[in-house]
Formats: C-alpha cells, sequence, structure tokens
C-alpha cells in the first residue's frame, strides 16, 4: 500500500507535464488546471479524492490542445502509454525535477511562461509542492512498493487500451510493458511476474487519500450534524478492507456516526479508542478535545453533571496547553449549557455565566480571529435580550453584527441560526407572515451548506406556523417531506418526530379527539431526551386538555409547578407571560374574577414592555373576558375594536376565533342597554362577529368552539324573531355537539 502515490496521481503528474512542456493553448489552461487543483488540494466533496480515467477524460476530451487535429486527452494517452515499464515509470518520476525552478534569485525571463516554449514550476506554486512531494515519495518508496504502483498502474490505464490501439496499430494485449515484446500470456515468464496483477488494484488508493477522506468525513459531520450517507460507508468499508494501514482517524468516524445514531456505548467505545492512539503519539497536545468530545457527548445522553465535570477539565486542559481555540469554544459550550440546563449547573458556574460571559466570550474569539464563534456569540447575546424581555432595537442590532460577520468572512453554517433567530423575533412582534418567510427563505436558498439541525429546526417551525393557521394536514404533509437521510441523526429525528406528534396533538385537542389526545400525550411524554421547547409545548397542550374536560383543578396544579419551573431556571418571559395568561383565563372560568383581572393586567404590562405582542393580546383578549362578566361591556367592546386589525397579522386561527367571540358577546352586553332600533343594529353586528368566529373555529377543526358559537347565534335568531334560521343553526348546534 503506497502512502501517498497513486495511479490516479501519475496521470495528473502527466497532465502537469503537459502544462509545462505549453501543450495546452490559453483556453483549454484553465478548465484543465481546475481539475488538477480539484484533486490535489483539499477536495470540498467526497467524490475529489480518487481521481478516474473517466473523470480525467470528461474534463479534457473537449479542450484542443497546441497540436493541431490532437484534444488534450489524446496527449495525455500517449503520455500514458509511453509508460511503458517499471524503468520508464521510474525514469518518469526522475525527469518531475526538471521541471522545478527557484523563484529567488531566478531570471525574470525564465520565470514568466512563453507560449509555445517549456515552462517550469515554481517550487513554492501549489502544481510545484504537488510535484516535488511525488517525486520525493517516489524516492522513498521501498522496491515491493514500487512494484505495486508499477501493476496499479497497468491495470489503472488496462481500459485506454482500445483508444490507444485507434492511433497506435501495433499495440496490443502486452503493450502495457515493452520487455514482453514477442512474448505471449501463456509462457511461463509473463505468469511468473504479472500472473497475479489483479493484485495491483490494491494500489488505486493510498494512506493519504484515506486520511484525506476520513478528515472530509469529519469536518463535513461536525459541520452538518449529520451521519455518514450508507453508500459513502460502504464504500470505506471497502477501502479500510484492502491492504492499508487504517488511520486512527477512523475510529473519530466512527465516534461521530455512532454518537448520531445514538449508540452511545459505541461512541465511548471508538472515542477512547481514537484518543488513546492520540495520547500516544502525541502525548498531551490533543488531551483537552478527548474530554470536549467526553463532555458532549455525556451531555447528549442525560449525564449532566459528568458533562459539567468533563467540561471543567477541559477549560483546565486547554489553559494549561495554551489552546485557544478549544478554550473559546468550551466556554461558549459552557454558557448555552447553562442556559438550557441552569439547575444541573454548579452554583459557582452559574454566578460566572451571568456575568459579562458574552462579552468576554466576544472579545476572546475577535483576538483569536475564530470568526464563527464571534458570530454565534452575538446570536447568543440577541437571544439572551429576548428571553429577558429586553430592547428588541438591540437584539437586532446583534443580529445585524453577526449577518455582516457571516456575509464577509463567508461563515455558510451560521446563517441558518441567523435566520431563525430573525424569525422568532418578527413572530414575538406579531408579523406571523415575515416569520413564516424567513423560515422559507432559508429552506430555499441556504439549507444546503447548513448543518440539518437548523434545517430541521427551520422546516418545524414553518409547519408550526402554518397549522396556527388551521391547516394541520398541510403542516403535516410539509414535515413529512423531509429528507429521509437527514433523519438518520437520532437527536433531530427525535426533534422531528416530536413536532410531528405535537401538531397532532393539537389538531385532536382542536377536533375533541380527548382519546387520541390522551394517547399522542403518553407517547411525547415517554421521551425524557427532547429539547426544551418541545417538552414545554407539551406541558401546555397537557394543560389545555385538563381544562377543556373541565379539570380545573389539576390544570390550575399544573401551570403553578410549571410556572415554578420556569421562575427557577429565568426562562423565555414569552412563556412566562403565556402560563401567566392561561392562569388568568382559568380563574376567570372559575368564578375568580377579581383575581384573573389583576393577573391579566400584569401580564399585559409586562408584554407590552417587551414588545411580546401575541401575549400582549391574548392577555386584553383575557381581560375583555373578565370585563364582560362585569358588565363593562363598553370598555370589552373598545379594548378588543382597538387590537383587532393587528390581531389578524398574527394569523392564529384560535386567537381571531376567541377576539370575534368577545367581540360579538360584547356587543350583545351592549344591545341589552340599548334602545330598541340601536338594539337590533348591535345584535346583527354581534351576528357578523359570530360568522367569523364560526369560520375561524372551522378553520381548526374545531367543533366545540362552533357549538358554542351556533349556541349563542340561535338565541339571537329566536330573539330576532327569525325563525327558519334560528332551526337550520339549532339543527346545526345539535350536529356538531354530538361530533358530526
Amino acid at each position: 500500500m503506497s502512502r501517498y502515490l497513486t495511479p490516479g496521481k501519475v496521470a495528473l503528474l502527466c497532465l502537469v507535464e503537459l502544462y509545462a512542456e505549453s501543450r495546452f493553448p490559453n483556453q483549454s489552461i484553465l478548465p484543465v488546471l481546475s481539475f488538477v487543483l480539484k484533486h490535489i488540494v483539499s477536495p470540498k466533496d467526497s467524490t475529489g479524492f480518487l481521481v478516474t480515467l473517466d473523470q480525467i477524460k470528461a474534463a479534457t476530451v473537449n479542450e484542443p490542445s497546441a497540436v493541431v487535429g490532437r484534444n488534450i486527452f489524446d496527449l495525455l494517452l500517449k503520455k500514458l502509454w509511453e509508460i511503458n515499464s517499471l524503468d520508464a515509470l521510474h525514469t518518469f518520476f526522475t525527469n518531475l525535477e526538471t521541471y522545478l525552478i527557484d523563484t529567488e534569485g531566478a531570471n525574470k525571463s525564465a520565470v514568466v511562461r512563453v507560449h509555445g516554449e517549456k515552462s517550469p514550476l515554481s517550487r513554492s506554486s501549489v502544481l510545484g509542492c504537488f510535484v516535488r512531494r511525488a517525486a520525493l515519495e517516489h524516492t522513498r518508496m521501498a522496491f515491493t512498493d514500487a512494484i505495486m504502483l508499477w501493476k496499479s498502474f497497468v491495470v489503472y490505464r488496462e481500459p485506454t487500451l482500445p483508444e490507444w490501439r485507434k492511433r497506435n496499430l501495433g499495440a496490443g494485449p502486452l503493450s502495457f510493458d515493452i520487455n514482453l515484446k514477442g512474448l505471449s500470456l501463456e509462457d511461463a515468464l509473463f505468469d511468473h511476474v504479472y500472473g497475479r496483477l489483479k493484485d495491483g488494484r490494491e494500489c488505486h488508493i493510498s494512506t493519504d487519500d484515506v486520511e484525506r477522506l476520513l478528515e472530509f468525513q469529519v469536518d463535513a459531520m461536525q459541520r452538518m450534524g449529520t451521519r455518514i450517507p450508507s453508500e459513502i460507508q460502504e464504500q470505506l468499508r471497502t477501502m479500510l478492507s484492502l491492504n492499508v494501514i487504517i488511520p486512527s482517524l477512523n475510529h473519530y468516524v466512527e465516534f461521530l456516526n455512532s454518537w448520531r445514531a445514538g449508540d452511545y456505548a459505541g461512541a465511548f467505545d471508538n472515542l477512547h479508542r481514537y484518543f488513546d492512539y492520540t495520547m500516544q503519539n502525541r502525548d498531551r497536545t490533543f488531551y483537552q478535545y478527548a474530554l470536549l468530545n467526553l463532555a458532549i457527548l455525556q451531555a447528549d445522553f442525560g449525564c449532566y453533571r459528568e458533562s459539567v465535570l468533563a467540561m471543567q477539565e477541559t477549560i483546565n486542559t486547554a489553559r494549561e496547553n495554551k489552546d485557544m481555540a478549544c478554550l473559546n469554544f468550551a466556554l461558549s459550550w459552557f454558557y448555552h449549557f447553562h442556559k438550557a440546563h441552569p439547575q444541573d449547573c454548579p452554583e459557582v458556574i452559574s454566578s460566572r455565566m451571568e456575568r459579562e460571559s458574552l462579552q468576554f466570550l466576544k472579545a476572546k474569539a475577535k483576538e483569536a480571529g475564530m470568526h464563527h464563534l464571534q458570530s454565534m456569540a452575538h446570536l447568543s447575546e440577541a437571544k439572551q435580550l429576548l428571553v429577558g424581555g429586553e430592547s428588541i432595537p438591540a437584539a437586532f442590532e446583534s443580529i445585524l453584527r453577526s449577518s455582516y460577520l457571516n456575509v464577509t468572512k463567508n461563515i455558510h453554517n451560521a446563517i441558518g441560526s441567523q435566520i431563525l433567530l430573525q424569525s422568532a423575533i418578527w413572530g414575538r412582534l406579531g408579523i406571523s407572515y415575515l416569520s413564516w418567510m424567513n423560515c422559507e427563505l432559508f429552506l430555499a436558498k441556504y439549507k444546503q451548506h447548513a448543518p440539518i439541525e437548523d434545517v430541521v429546526k427551520a422546516l418545524c417551525r414553518g409547519a408550526y406556523i402554518i397549522s396556527m393557521r388551521g391547516r394541520f394536514d398541510e403542516a403535516l404533509e410539509r414535515l413529512e417531506e423531509v429528507d429521509q437521510e437527514s433523519l438518520r441523526t437520532l437527536k433531530v429525528y427525535q426533534y422531528w418526530s416530536t413536532y410531528i406528534g405535537l401538531l397532532k396533538l393539537r389538531r385532536a385537542i382542536h377536533r375533541s379527539d380527548l382519546a387520541s389526545a390522551d394517547i399522542l400525550l403518553e407517547q411525547l411524554a415517554a421521551s425524557p431526551l427532547v429539547e426544551p421547547d418541545c417538552a414545554l409545548e407539551t406541558a401546555m397542550a397537557k394543560i389545555d386538555l385538563q381544562m377543556r374536560r373541565g379539570n380545573f383543578s389539576a390544570a390550575l396544579a399544573g401551570i403553578t409547578k410549571l410556572a415554578d419551573e420556569l421562575d427557577r431556571d429565568k426562562a423565555d418571559v414569552y412563556h412566562r407571560i403565556r402560563l401567566m395568561t392561561l392562569k388568568a383565563q382559568l380563574l376567570a372560568k372559575c368564578g375568580r374574577a377579581p383575581k384573573a383581572l389583576s393577573l391579566g393586567l400584569r401580564a399585559a404590562a409586562i408584554a407590552w414592555r417587551s414588545r411580546l405582542l401575541p401575549m400582549l393580546f391574548q392577555s386584553l383578549l383575557v381581560i375583555s373576558t373578565i370585563l364582560i362578566h362585569l358588565s363593562e361591556f363598553e370598555t370589552a367592546y373598545d379594548l378588543m375594536d382597538r387590537i383587532m386589525p393587528q390581531v389578524l397579522e398574527c394569523e392564529d386561527a384560535l386567537l381571531n376565533a376567541q377576539c370575534f367571540s368577545v367581540l360579538a358577546d360584547s356587543l350583545v352586553g351592549l344591545a341589552g342597554k340599548s334602545q330598541e332600533a340601536e338594539r337590533r343594529e348591535e345584535l346583527h353586528r354581534a351576528l357578523e362577529f359570530m360568522d367569523r368566529a364560526g369560520a375561524e373555529y372551522a378553520r381548526l377543526g374545531d367543533g366545540e368552539g362552533r357549538a358554542g358559537v351556533m349556541g349563542k347565534k340561535a338565541r339571537i335568531m329566536d330573539y330576532l324573531g327569525d325563525r327558519a334560521v334560528r332551526d337550520e343553526v339549532v339543527k346545526l348546534y345539535v350536529q356538531l355537539k354530538r361530533g358530526g
């Protein structure tokens, strides 16, 4: 097994020789050299490591050469078949040095390329470095490896024999070696030398190719957060099954793959294997990275205390080795871990995380030139402002700073997090359409270079916004259209499947299918390792289900418990206001209007100060409902009438239906205090609002909500004396009550 040289690299060297001999016209230089550089510089995809003759032919057959009537592939074919013995291969590598020149101290005329004349390559250029390393590696090769390379080259070149025979009529089955002239395939000498020619296929790859392919897979899995595709795994197994020294990096690839698949036992095993090798070869240089990976793995496994201890040791070791990149990443991870799991961080760490930690991270990332970490720190700052209910303009400013870094420093994999945060801000401002459009923009333009976790989050958020409009079936169809290859990562699959369960649960609750809702709720609660936002949505859905059943005491206990947890963890103010509003709504239903009004006013004040408009509208809705119970019909109507245009911008079908219903109730109350003419006019306006509320409930498939509206409408029709319409409404009411 060769360390570096392969038949594919010999073919690339032949192309470089043709270029140095000025066999390329000007229009062919750029495409051919781009192809060569793609395979000798770090490839951007897994197809760039092993170059085949088919790839070379596709890149050169349509490119004209300096020889009239010949393309570049014709000249390459001639050069490949001129290497017609092991000695010729040796001579080929020996002559490579003649194409190199030292640019320092050389005449300028010798450096400038002249068309039609032999032009040397600079030793410090990319092509020059490639030629120098190839010549050096050939010099260092053992004789057995050189023979294996020659046999591999013969097998590699063999498919081009028919094309070579068209230009050289004397070519035959033994033309690959001039020393075999006059012999046949049955001769003992041929059988002795080339009898096991197929063994040369083992040298089609080198240790360098395998290492670079593994490095590429590690980089891709770390950037995209996904697993190795099945076909790539099969190719890796095939390559490693040959006579090749398996690099220790293969254990790290297996660790990442096992980790993403949820095989934590296999992940631990491969992680220890990899860093056992690195400790032997590089002493303690990479020890902090072993601890870093161990800490992240344990956090995903749910062992938070052990994860914190491992990360503390990572920080200490990184400081000892003066590894600023590892240190900054560990501090950033600690900050985000504290925000996600504050109850699992020791008090000393919690206090440190609260004191200007983001400012420190931004400064250190800027000093170390870690632009990705700096960009993510700006996004974390924006998220911190949102969670605390602070300035929205300041949050936008932080997002703009992150966007500037992403664009100027070409940080593709941070754009997804940036756009998702923008979407969250527009949603908090009550502009649902812009929130949805940001998700669609990301999925349409940026998902190819983004981590798969961000892609699935954008897809789930877009589907959730669609479900708020009452289009549950469309939302579920969009989630089902996700690329199944993306779901091979366990964490991403759990997030995706949880969102599907949440949408089905919401649909079942609206349709009063309580048996299905119970089953879905049990399934969602069965998974212990779900994202915090998914766990919160599940808890809120459980409370909603209890309220619909009339089990107010259990619902109140659930709200109190959840509110205590959010206050303890200093959670997002949006969710805390949401719980306060829900509690006020529950208290109002229980007949405790004064306390509900006080809680609703407090929630509205916090929502207004934090510019959380959907929660402000929800709070004002509860306040209006309480005012109606207190017979303050005019105040309730004015309050709802002023916010309705912005409520409709939220595109929340449930909120719309409830607001229209409250408007109708307030008008009915006003009608009871008005004169006969005004009374009939106000009742007709109330009927219009009831129709609109019924239409919103119909979009949600909420039969219980529609039945409530129909019951009110029937009583109004009975008062107005329109008995035919009343009978139709009563018939529909009965049908809805029966679940029809």
